[in-house]
């Protein structure tokens, strides 16, 4: 009798097999760091015919302000950025309980969860904002991009949603959305732009 074996499926990260943890590019103290965004939820939402029930729910639900142009409202636990005329992206730290909150605004706006399939990315650093110049389409310097501003643009021709969070202890913060079919030519590009400067990478959590 031959014994069959049940195939087990098991949940892969948008930057597995892409994104490996350590140094890139220029040895010594590195000039930028990059953080996959592992355990990250994305859903759109979409409010056609006005959005001041919405704007409620999400006060309600999450204590964040419905940005009303390009920019991002962020706690510890989510955001919410602008991604065009009566349309966000929000976003949760932590999958856990992402589908609840989901759930408690489906009856205020059409939502999309978005979750595995895109890849987001966290860089930093003093010289990051000259690596993400290499192929952005826009100005990222912070007297037309400061801290609290988004973007829907491209990199090196790939579609990037971004922001601009509060800078740390070594400059700028972006964050980085980008579609999962797109995470592996969007990482080539990126490293090969940072390199020159040094970065290190962590694969991880929020």
């Amino acid at each position: 009798m031959v014994e069959q074996e049940t195939a087990t499926w098991r949940a892969r990260g948008a930057w597995a097999g892409i994104a490996e943890p350590g140094q890139i590019g220029a040895r010594g103290d590195p000039d930028i760091t990059a953080v996959t965004l592992d355990d990250a939820g994305f859903a759109t939402l979409i409010a056609s015919s006005g959005s001041a029930d919405l704007e409620l729910a999400i006060k309600r639900t999450i204590g964040l302000d419905l940005p009303r142009r390009p920019l991002v409202s962020l706690s510890n636990a989510h955001g919410l950025a602008w991604a065009g005329p009566d349309q966000w992206l929000l976003v949760a730290r932590q999958r856990a309980g992402f589908s609840d909150v989901l759930a408690s605004l489906s009856g205020f706006a059409a939502v999309s969860d978005q979750s595995h399939g895109r890849a987001a990315l966290r860089v930093s650093g003093r010289r990051v904002r000259q690596a993400l110049a290499k192929g952005a389409m826009i100005d990222l310097h912070s007297s037309v991009f400061p801290v609290g501003a988004t973007a829907l643009t491209s990199f090196a021709h790939i579609g990037v949603q971004l922001w601009r969070t509060e800078d740390g202890p070594d400059g700028a913060v972006f964050e980085l959305l980008v579609a999962r079919s797109m995470a592996g030519s969007f990482w080539s590009w990126f490293t090969a732009s940072a390199a020159e400067f040094g970065c290190h990478v962590t694969c991880g959590r929020c």
